[in-house]
This record gives structure tokens, C-alpha cells and sequence, in this order.
């Protein structure tokens, strides 16, 4: 029976480069390959992928190929496929499973990265603040300097793997001996072995503990600001880097100001009277007291400004201001005087208020022309 055309066989035209190729053998075995495939004839037509392919992946026996149809002067001999068992494991595994470097041992891995939360004050923002945190987490052994092995010995190459952290299965198949690489079970992958672990770390090279930490909080910090301190976080085992600290920074409320952005806003009451005539207010700020200047016939609702007292701006020089929202405060009751007094004032400014009403005695007296 006449062997049908390696290109028609892969389904690629005579040009193709190697990638189309590789590419088309790779979806064909996926597709016909035994293990996947229980169709009595994909065993023979993945025979036939691989037999193209070792064929057409070789330029020189693909130049014979396409002058002569055949690669060999007297064809290819049976079972005589010298494809790369790679190719095929590509097929399956993805591009470099066989064949290539052998990822090494496993390193230990990093400490994990920590994160606490830390509630500061308005004033404390206003001025930056030096604070210590607890830090519960694991520490690096101070024994064993972290190795987890017994002050005066070290560790050793593993010798069920000889320090590559891998061993190798044979399997045999069909079609061929096939390779795989596992973790070493001895060592975890990692080449070595403790022969006398640390007593104190029990050969992990770290226990856990709670330590202060100094945290540094700079100036004009806004809520849920993220600092982060290289370092100051879990001791990885067995000597692996430590991870980082992070500290999420809360604001706890003021009792009479309000942030907004790096303004500090405050609301003061003052009389009807101080608004007309104006006053001179004296104001508690995060630094201290400070004056600010009511003008006469200040509105209820205006909004005035000390520049420069507010909170300095997180990352520059610049400070925001101290605002402050007037109300105005009218009295609910007036004594005489008061009340003779205020109606002058709006006679001579030609104002019609309410008159104030009589009591029964004076009514009376004035219907009797009293």
C-alpha cells in the first residue's frame, strides 16, 4: 500500500517553514495519540504523524524527500523513526519539557510579607510621628543564624539525589522509554539535608516571636496610606530572604476638625451682633492658638482662611489652610432694654419689625383711652 504524502499527512503545504511544522505534529498527536484516542485506527495514523514529521523536521531528509519521495535510497526502514522524543513531549507538555535544562532544585522559599494596621491622630499627621508596632511572625533562629543546623556542623548535599533536589522515573511504553523529574522525597527538592538540625529552630532556621518595630510616620499621611518596610517581615526557612512589613495607617476622627485634602475645616458660632460689627476671634489649630479676624457684616455660612495652617502636603513644602465656616447665633429671648434697643436700630434704619404684644391690663387700658 503507497504511503501517503508526508505534507498531506501533517496538512501543511510543501513550503512550510520548521515552525508550522512543529506546530501542525503537535495538534495532530495531541488528537490521534493511543493514551487520548480510543479509535482502533489512531494508533496507526499517530505512527504515520511521526514518521512525516521525523521525515520533514530534518532538512536533509526532507531535501531528498521532496526530490526523490523518499528519504532513505531504499525508504525508511520499519520502527526506523529517529524523531526527537522531545517533539512529542512538546505535543503534550509544552515547549521544553524534554530535553531541556533541568529546572535545579527548589530554593527555599521567601518570607511571607506582612500587613497591620496603625491608628494615628490629626496631630500626629501635622507633625509626623515616631511609633512602635508589635509584629508577631516568625524570626530568623538566632542559634543556627538561620541554617537550622546545629551550631558547628552544616548542611549536606543530599545523596539520594546528589544535590540536585530531583530524581529521574523510567517508563516504558510503546513507543519509547520515557524520562520524567520529580522533587527529591529525601530533601523537598532542595539538594541538602540536616544531618544534626538546631535544637532551639528544630531545623527550620526561624520560631516564631513578637518584636517592636520602629515605624517612621512622615508628615501630612492620609488615611490608608501603605508604608512599607523592606525586610521587616516573615524569616523565610531555612536562611531565605525576609519578607516585607507593610503598615496601613488609620486617622482616628478629630473632636473639632475635619480634614479635606490638606485643609483643616472647623465651624464657629458667633453672635448677630459680632457679625455686624466684626471680632476678633481666637481659634485652637493643631499648633496652637491662633487670631483670625471677623470683618463687620460678615454673612452666616461665609467661609474664612488662615493660610498655611493646615496639614503639610504628604510629598512637598507646602501647607494647606485652616478654614472656617461662620454661623451666625440669634437669641431666642431679649430683656427690655435689649428689645428698646433694637427697635431704635430699626427705626433708624426704617425697618418695620413686629410690634410686641400687649398684655390684657394694657389692652385695656387702651381701649378705655386710659
Amino acid at each position: 500500500m503507497a504511503k501517503r504524502d508526508y505534507y498531506e499527512v501533517l496538512g501543511v503545504s510543501r513550503d512550510a517553514d520548521d515552525a508550522e511544522l512543529k506546530r501542525a505534529f503537535r495538534n495532530q498527536a495531541r488528537r490521534y495519540h493511543p493514551d487520548v484516542n480510543a479509535d482502533p485506527g489512531a494508533a496507526e495514523r499517530f505512527k504515520e504523524i511521526n514518521e512525516a514529521y521525523s521525515v520533514l523536521s530534518d532538512p536533509e531528509k526532507r531535501s531528498r524527500y521532496d526530490r526523490f519521495g523518499q528519504a532513505e535510497p531504499g525508504g525508511i526502514p520499519p520502527g526506523g523513526f529517529d524523531f526527537g522524543f522531545g517533539d512529542l513531549f512538546d505535543a503534550f507538555f509544552g515547549e521544553g519539557f524534554f530535553g531541556a535544562r533541568p529546572p535545579g532544585r527548589s530554593e527555599p522559599e521567601r518570607g511571607r510579607d506582612l500587613l497591620l494596621e496603625l491608628e494615628i491622630s490629626l496631630e500626629e499627621v501635622a507633625a509626623g510621628a515616631e511609633k512602635e508596632v508589635q509584629v508577631p511572625s516568625f524570626v530568623r533562629c538566632a542559634t543556627c543564624g538561620g541554617s537550622g543546623a546545629k551550631p558547628g556542623t552544616s548542611r549536606q548535599r543530599c545523596t539520594a539525589c546528589g544535590g540536585s533536589g530531583q530524581v529521574q522515573s523510567v517508563r516504558a511504553t510503546a513507543f519509547g522509554r520515557f524520562v520524567s523529574l520529580h522533587p527529591c522525597a529525601v530533601c523537598g527538592g532542595t539538594g541538602e539535608i540536616i544531618p544534626e538540625p538546631c535544637a532551639e529552630c528544630h531545623g527550620q532556621g526561624r520560631l516564631r516571636r513578637q518584636r517592636t518595630v520602629q515605624v517612621r510616620v512622615p508628615p501630612g499621611a492620609v488615611d490608608g496610606l501603605r508604608l512599607r518596610l523592606a525586610g521587616q517581615g516573615e524569616a523565610g526557612a531555612r536562611g531565605a530572604a525576609i519578607g516585607d512589613l507593610f503598615i496601613q495607617l488609620r486617622v482616628k476622627p478629630h473632636p473639632y476638625l475635619r480634614r479635606d485634602g490638606d485643609d483643616l475645616v472647623t465651624e464657629r458660632k458667633i453672635s448677630f451682633t459680632q457679625a455686624i460689627l466684626g471680632v476678633e476671634l481666637e481659634l485652637t489649630a493643631l499648633g496652637g492658638k491662633e487670631k483670625m479676624v471677623v470683618p463687620p457684616g460678615t454673612q452666616p455660612g461665609t467661609v474664612l482662611r488662615l493660610k498655611g495652617k493646615g496639614l503639610p502636603h504628604l510629598r512637598g513644602h507646602s501647607r494647606g489652610d485652616l478654614v472656617v465656616r461662620v454661623s451666625v447665633e440669634l437669641p431666642t429671648h431679649l430683656t427690655a432694654a435689649e428689645r428698646q434697643l433694637l427697635t431704635q436700630l430699626a427705626e433708624l434704619r426704617g425697618e418695620q419689625v413686629h410690634p410686641k404684644d400687649k398684655g390684657i391690663f394694657q389692652k385695656v387700658r387702651d381701649a378705655l383711652g386710659g
